[in-house]
This record gives C-alpha cells, structure tokens and sequence, in this order.
C-alpha cells in the first residue's frame, strides 16, 4: 500500500523530453520484439519489397533491419526522430488509417532507450546519415547508401537498465522476435523477409527466410503459408472466402482433424495489421466447438479487411486490438464462412492422421539390425498360424482371432476393362472387405485402403441426423411403454427440469418424480433402443461442464453430441457386409464425417503407394 506523509501537498511538474519519450518506450517498446514490429511495419509502410532483419543476443546487443523501400529525404531525418511527427497521417481523422504506424512514436521512443541510428536514401536525394542516444539527436551527416534505409538499433534499454532485469533469455527473445517477422510476412506474401543472427560476428545465420511469392493472392497467401507454418498446414487447410456488409474474409483454416493442444496456430489479421483480438478469437472458436472438444484447438490463418471507418485499431498501446463498429457483424461473418467451408470440405480428414499411423507401422531399427530386404526364417508355430489365417475358415476362427472377412456381395463392384476382373467401385471410402476387432471397419478403395472407427464415424452421422430433425421440426420421440426413473441429487435435478422445454425438442421428455428422481417418459425415435438413464446423467454432466457460457442453440448442440454416442453403433458389435458399406456411403454423403464430435478422426486413409514403401517395394 502506498503511504504518504500527511499534510503535505505533492508538486505537479512537467517532465522533460527524455523522462516522456523513456515512459513512452515504457508503452511501445516492451522487449526486443516490439522493436523489430515497430521497424518492419515501417519498412512495409515505405514500400519496401524486400526486408532484411539481423539481430544479436535476442535483439538486446543488435538489431538491424534493412529495406529497399523510398527511404527519407536528408532534411526529413531529424523530423522523423521528433514525437508525434508522421507521414502516414494528417491528423484530421483517426478512423482513416490505411497503413501499419500513424502514431509518429516508434523512432523516438527507440532512441530514448538504446542507441539508434538511421542511414536512408530517397530517390532523387543523397544518402545521409543521423543517431541518437539516451533521447540526445546528433546531426545530419552524407553516408554511402544505394537505396531504401538501414536502421540500426544497439544496446537497448541501456538508458533504462532496470528493464534489462524483466528481459528473458537470448533464445526466447530470438523466439518471439522470430514471430513477429512470421506473422508480418503472412500478412504481406509479396514481400521478402530474411531473419539472420548475428551474434557470432560476420554474415551469421539464417533463421528464417521467405522469398516474395507470385500469382494471384490465394496462391501467394497459400505459398507463404506453407513456408511459415509447414506443408502440412497448406494441405489440411481450406480456402475462406466471404464478404458481408463491407467486410471481406479470406484466409486459409485447417480442417478439425488437424487440432493443436494450444491456440498457437491461430494468426488473425485485419486491414493485414496482426491482432490478438479476443472478439476474433472467439468468433473463431465458436465456429469449430461443434467439432473439437474443449482441450483441442482450431488452427487458421484469418485475413479480414473492411473500411477503415470500420474499424478503430487506436485502441491499444501495441495496436494488438482492435475495436469494431460493429463486433456482431464481424463475428457472424467469421463463424459463418467456416461453418460453410467446414461443410463444403464433407468426410475429407487431415492428411497428417495417416502420417502418423504410417509411423506407427514403422519399426525402429537399432544399429545392428538386418537390411529390409532380409527375412528371417518364420519358426513353425507361426507358420502354422500363418496357414490356418489363409485357410476358408478364416471367418469362423476362434475367440482368439478378432476378425473375418465379409462376403463381398454387398459391395458394388464394376468389370475392368483389361482384366475383366472386378474391382471397386470408384468410391472416396471404397468397398468394405473386413471387420477388425469388432470395432474397424478396413475397405478397399481405388489406390489404397481406409480403416474406419464405425463408433466414432456413426456417431457422426447420427448427431448430424438430430441436428436436421432440431432444425426442422424438432427431434422425433418414441414413447417408453414404461417410463424410467433416474435418480440424482436435488442440485442436478433442478438444473435437469429448468431444461425441459429444450430437452422436449430434442426428442427427450422428463418430468419431476419427487425428491431427486425424475422419469424419462421419451427419448429421440433416432436412436431405437437406449440406455436412457446413462444418456440423461450424461446430459447433466453437459449442463455443468457447459454452465451459461453457452448460446442456447450452442447449449442445445452439446447435448445432442452426447446424446448421439447414445444411440450409434457400439465398440464390439460384428456388422455385416452390406451394413458396413452402407456406413460408408452415408459418411460420404454427410458433411463433417471425418472427425468424431470430439474432433478425432473416424477414419485413416493408407495410399498403395505408402504401404508399399513399408515393405521396401519403392
């Protein structure tokens, strides 16, 4: 708690210039890598189109970013080193902002805590040359430069030492300054960046590189994704694009199947201005929550642009936020164009869940392992094994063999042309050939095979077929001939009956039954024959996990989830040939099929060529 000595009056001041330009770098400059942002936003407001970051120690020593951008006339240079002095905007209005500074406090508050110095050269002009350190300007002095700026910034923070202590190590401050160049060069594809550390001395090392992309601006923007974020992110990602009232989205967002554990992949930008913005981030969540579970996060590179009149980005000292004219408008936007895309993307599945099923199929070989192409004699109680696997009986194998395969009648079939053999029809998931462990569907397609989770995926199905029937007219019910009595404390009782309404509409009818009991009198006609006393305390455990942070819709689509793994087909159940197939026609029909409502996927696709590559055949 502050204290201060009575009966006596404090003085008000005015501060000098170097204690206002120190407490504005307080604001602006918070680490190495605000610095870095402040400079490459100014290198990319002169037009630069190629831009050059070198750095040392984290950015504390060195940093220095060069641009071939139209660089400062001589006489501008001590103008640009004053607070509050731009070329970016006039002053007259604020909400008419069409680049990434106009606040004129970048340059200053640099100098005010390292040792800044900025060498340019405009076209038409000879190259000159002005430092400052501590908030002390030197003179304008001629330097030898072809084009664009060098603005080199030394010791930071040595003017201000105590901020030295709250700076973290060289590698997480080279880290974040490496975000900052990532986030800068998805926003501006058609620019080159170059990320070098330098604290070896000499040209250093490359830790990033971005050359300019070509084409249009959605093979640029994919281009640059995929060098930014990896190529795993550009083949799972789908195309957004989408206008509404003034606002434009575009971007790429990565289907559920390809999660992360964080929200470290979400890159949202508007007016191409990197945000953090929580409005955006919420939009971007709600859009996927009816296919991730809470623990899972959506990953996308978001792009929305509108008139700047729109938008406010003076709202925050980093600019990092922004402030919306309309925040309902450009949520619904957001969510809407994702739900569509999502849609429109139907069973497809991340390509990065058979990647990782490939990997698990391949064994670690130790030094002294024998080549691939060497194979040990098998011992006779396996191949014994082996013959009575191949023998007619396969499917009549005892308890120990959890599987068997199928006729194959109830699968479509064409002639080949050249063979005159049979073969599946060409269909995304393929004919059905076997059932694994009661559980796994494996169906042979055109060029390889899928293996598919029949719990996961006919959970899918069903929670899509209840979320038609709520839209339409409500979710069929079917009568119990004796109603079920579901005990529970009192507590989740009353939370359970406060939901009646919403619950009758998803086929499900309860009544209270005295003390904490309550009678199922219905449930949803989808789902035939239930646990409705497993359903309903799952239910209750959805409405306390969910509370009222939820959309009623959003509440209504939650439970219907849970509901759904009710009435799909179980883990251990044998299906028929014929059902299997019919299973993967309807996953083809059925937007969202290839993730569980939880975000998992339901199937995993093996490409011929890939399993031939396990055995050495490629």
């Amino acid at each position: 708690m502050n204290t201060h000595a009575p009966n006596i009056r404090p003085n008000i001041r005015q501060l000098d210039d170097a204690a206002i330009n120190r407490i504005a770098a307080g604001e602006v400059v918070e680490r190495p890598a605000s610095a870095v942002k402040e400079l490459l936003e100014n290198a990319i407001d002169a037009g630069a189109r190629r831009i050059d970051v070198a750095i040392a120690e984290g950015g504390k020593s060195l940093i220095r970013v060069v641009d071939d951008g139209c660089g400062i006339e001589p006489d501008q240079l001590p103008l640009a080193l004053s607070r509050h002095a731009t070329s970016k905007i006039d002053g007259e209005n604020l909400l008419d902002i069409h680049t990434f500074g106009f606040r004129g406090e970048a340059l200053p508050s640099l100098g005010a805590v390292g040792r800044l110095t900025i060498t340019s050269r405009a076209q038409g002009y000879d190259g000159a040359r002005i430092s400052v350190s501590g908030g002390q300007v030197g003179s304008v002095a001629p330097a030898a430069l072809n084009t664009g700026t060098v603005v080199e910034l030394r010791d930071l923070f040595h003017a201000t030492p105590a901020r030295l202590k709250f700076l973290r190590s060289d590698r997480a401050e080279t880290q974040a300054i490496s975000d900052v160049v990532k986030r800068l060069a998805m926003a501006e594809p058609f620019i080159s960046f170059v990320l070098r550390d330098v604290s070896g001395g000499g040209e250093g090392r490359i830790s990033f590189r971005a050359d300019a992309e070509t084409g249009d601006m959605f093979d640029a923007l994919h281009g640059r994704l995929s060098r930014v974020l990896g190529a795993e992110f550009a083949q799972n990602a789908l195309p957004i694009d989408a206008q509404r009232e003034g606002l434009h989205l575009t971007g790429y967002a990565a289907l559920p199947t390809y999660s992360r554990g964080s929200a470290v992949a979400q890159f949202l930008f508007v007016n191409g201005r990197p945000v953090r913005d929580k409005l955006l981030v919420g939009a971007l969540r709600g859009a996927y929550h009816d296919f991730l579970s809470r623990d899972r996060h959506p990953a996308a590179a978001l792009f929305l642009d509108c008139d700047p009149q729109l938008v406010d980005v003076n709202v925050h000292p980093a600019k990092s936020e922004v402030r919306f004219r309309d925040p309902g408008l450009a949520r619904g936007l957001i969510v809407s164009a994702l739900r569509h895309a999502l849609a429109e993307a139907g069973h497809r599945a991340s390509s990065t869940v058979a990647s990782a099923t490939l990997g698990a199929f391949r064994p670690e070989q130790s030094e002294n392992a024998a080549r691939p192409y060497q194979m040990s004699t098998p011992s006779p109680g396996a191949r014994a094994a082996a013959y009575q696997a191949q023998a007619p009986g396969f499917a009549d194998l005892g308890a120990g063999y959890s599987a068997r395969v199928e006729p194959v009648s109830g699968a479509p079939e064409v002639m080949d042309d050249d063979t005159g053999e049979g073969v599946s029809e060409r269909l995304p998931l393929g004919a059905a050939r076997a059932q694994v462990h009661e559980n796994y569907i494996v169906a042979q397609t055109e060029d390889g095979m899928v293996i598919v989770d029949q719990h996961a995926a006919h959970e899918r199905l069903v929670y899509e077929k209840l979320k038609r029937q709520l839209a339409e007219n409500g979710v069929a019910a079917q009568a119990l001939l004796i109603p079920e009595i579901v005990e529970m404390s009192e507590g989740d009782s009353a939370r359970l009956l406060e939901r009646a309404d919403d619950l009758a509409r998803l086929g499900l009818v309860i009544e209270p039954f005295g003390g904490g009991a309550v009678a199922v009198r219905e449930t949803p006609a989808l789902l035939g024959q239930v646990d409705a006393r497993a359903m309903v305390l799952d239910i209750v455990d959805e409405l306390t996990d969910e509370g009222e942070s939820l959309s009623v819709q959003s509440r209504l689509e939650a439970i219907l989830s849970r509901v759904a793994c009710h009435g799909s087909i179980r883990s251990g159940r044998r299906m028929r040939a014929e059902e299997m197939n019919a299973l993967l026609r309807e996953m083809e029909a059925t937007p969202h099929s290839g993730q569980c409502n939880h975000g998992r996927p339901t199937y995993v696709e093996l490409k011929l060529s890939d399993i031939e590559r396990l055995f050495g055949r490629t």
